[in-house]
């Protein structure tokens, strides 16, 4: 005879709570083998990536949206006070300074 619509999701049900008893234990054993590996290595929370001060965590930091932007650094700097952070096009100072016969590192702030 047919199942019925109400006996099928009683036995989903219970496959599903079946099923969460599963991944429950089988994370236990997981979460185990992980704690065993950091010790056995001496991992930090920074080399695994899970602090917002790690460099390993991922790449560069995000900027907040709708905030400033950050002021560049200044890189380059030559005798008039003209600077520059080496970001864009370069400046008339610094192409005639390598014209010149100077060097970047000349102008290194």
């Amino acid at each position: 005879m047919a199942k019925t619509l109400v006996q099928i999701q009683k036995q989903i049900d219970a496959l599903q709570r079946q099923a969460d008893e599963i991944k429950q234990k089988e994370a236990g054993e997981v979460i185990a083998r992980i704690k065993e590996a950091i010790r056995h290595y001496g991992l930090t929370a920074a080399d695994l990536g899970l602090t917002r001060s790690s460099p390993k965590a991922a790449g560069a930091p995000a900027r907040k949206r709708g905030g400033k932007k950050s002021k560049p650094v200044v890189k380059y700097r030559d005798d008039a006070g003209h600077t520059w952070s080496g970001r864009g096009r370069r400046p008339k100072w610094f192409v005639d300074g390598l014209a010149a016969g100077k060097k970047a590192e000349d102008f290194a702030a």
